[in-house]
């Protein structure tokens, strides 16, 4: 049985939805916007891309930890993308010295998916590897570019967060497809205004 629980604490300090189960309690936080998000990607990112050699090509900062002054889960999102998808297998046990789980494709194709958690269990950080003409490479990357050039829909997508953390404090379910519908959205017009403005 999975139990949550939603609750504001303080005026805008933090909304934080808990989930009890036997065999995984885990707490979800959703937090302002913090700077020291950008130096933690960097300094982390700096030690995977070695961890993946003359493989990697280039780390992107992605999710909501990416765009400034919006609520976000503190947990790291990075996108790497490397020459070879398979070869990054080969990175496995390199990886595990800097803390993190290899999870392989983990429900999408050509991807490999690492997590890390801290000390006590919670989740810090997320790399999403793909090859660079993945598709989901440029959804990502349109995805963050347009909310920071765009403030007004970023607060909303904050806004919506916050309140479905609120408004389902028992289905962490409910709160996650409350989201999915604003995120096709955007990344339907994210896709469009991308292609403009990259010609």
């Amino acid at each position: 049985m999975l139990l949550l629980r939603a609750e504001l604490v303080g005026p805008v300090n933090l909304v934080v939805v808990r989930l009890n189960s036997n065999r995984l309690p885990m707490e979800v936080l959703v937090k302002p916007y913090n700077p020291s998000w950008a130096v933690a990607f960097d300094s982390a990112s700096e030690l995977v891309m070695n961890a993946m050699g003359f493989n990697a090509i280039e780390a992107c900062h992605i999710g909501s930890t990416a765009i400034p002054n919006i609520w976000a889960k503190p947990i790291i999102d990075m996108m790497i993308t490397v020459t070879n998808i398979d070869t990054v297998d080969t990175c496995n046990q390199a990886m595990a010295k800097l803390g993190y789980e290899a999870k392989g494709e983990f429900g999408i194709p050509a991807r490999r998916y690492f997590r890390k958690d801290d000390k006590s269990g919670k989740r810090t950080h997320q790399i999403h590897i793909f090859p660079p003409d993945s598709d989901h490479v440029q959804r990502h990357l349109a995805f963050r570019d347009f909310m920071n050039a765009h403030p007004k829909w970023a607060i909303r997508y904050s806004d919506l967060k916050r309140g479905l953390a609120a408004k389902h404090p028992h289905s962490i379910a409910d709160y996650i497809a409350g989201k999915d519908a604003f995120i096709k959205h955007v990344d339907t017009i994210a896709a469009k205004w991308r292609r403009k403005t990259t010609g």
